[in-house]
């Protein structure tokens, strides 16, 4: 089943049963998961265009929210939820001023993490307007509604998929491997070829010129 909202997300998490489960619970939301156990590895991979990141405080190499105060300091604006057993209201307060935008406290059900992921991605978008207009093409992700010269035009699940991950990663170039994964998932019913039908459905319903082909890189949306 699709997520109501797909993301490419990473997970720092050192212990082995529970950054599995994590990792395991929200690929079946049907999000993008990549998983390190190592502050080393992570920071390898920040600049990476993720949508937010779960990162647990105490790790075998730093401290997690060391990074995620550098990260602060360097301009990154992704949501940030803070992972750690560390219940203490000082705690709580430490790494909020760190820069993470929640703190959550383990032991906690993966339900929670889930919906307290979803609220601050909420809010790290609440600035933005919900309506994206580009050419004669308008966008209303809450609603999750197309219009095309004010018709609204009916898209597929999975189409509305890839439409959504486009817009919300607007003017950068997304590969196909992230949109495969972003919106495909681990389904092995599909075809190696779904993306580019889906590209294409979208092209024929919404203009050709809505969607680039970025050759050898992936795909970007039209941003006039």
């Amino acid at each position: 089943m699709l997520a109501s909202r797909v993301m490419r997300l990473l997970l720092l998490e050192d212990d082995p049963i529970l950054g599995e489960g994590l990792r395991d619970f929200l690929r079946v939301e049907g999000h993008s998961v990549d998983w390190f156990q190592r502050l080393g590895d992570a920071m390898l991979m920040a600049g990476e265009p993720y949508d937010a990141l779960l990162v647990d405080w105490q790790l075998p190499d730093g401290s997690g929210i060391d990074w995620v105060r550098t990260l602060r300091r360097r301009g990154l604006s992704t949501p940030i939820l803070m992972l750690t057993a560390r219940d203490r209201l000082g705690d709580r307060i430490n790494g909020l001023d760190a820069g993470a935008d929640d703190y959550l406290v383990k032991p906690f059900e993966p339900e929670e993490m889930a919906a307290r992921l979803r609220a601050v991605c909420r809010r790290s978008a609440g600035s933005a307007s919900d309506l994206r207009r580009i050419g004669a093409v308008e966008i209303e992700l809450s609603g999750r509604t197309a219009r095309l010269e004010g018709r609204r035009v009916e898209l597929t699940a999975r189409e509305w998929a890839v439409l959504e991950a486009l817009v919300l990663r607007a003017g950068r170039i997304v590969s196909k491997t992230d949109l495969d994964a972003l919106v495909l998932g681990n389904d092995a019913e599909v075809v190696s070829n779904a993306l580019e039908v889906h590209i294409s459905a979208l092209r024929r319903k919404l203009g050709r010129e809505l969607i680039e082909t970025v050759r050898g890189m992936g795909y970007r949306l039209a941003t006039t």
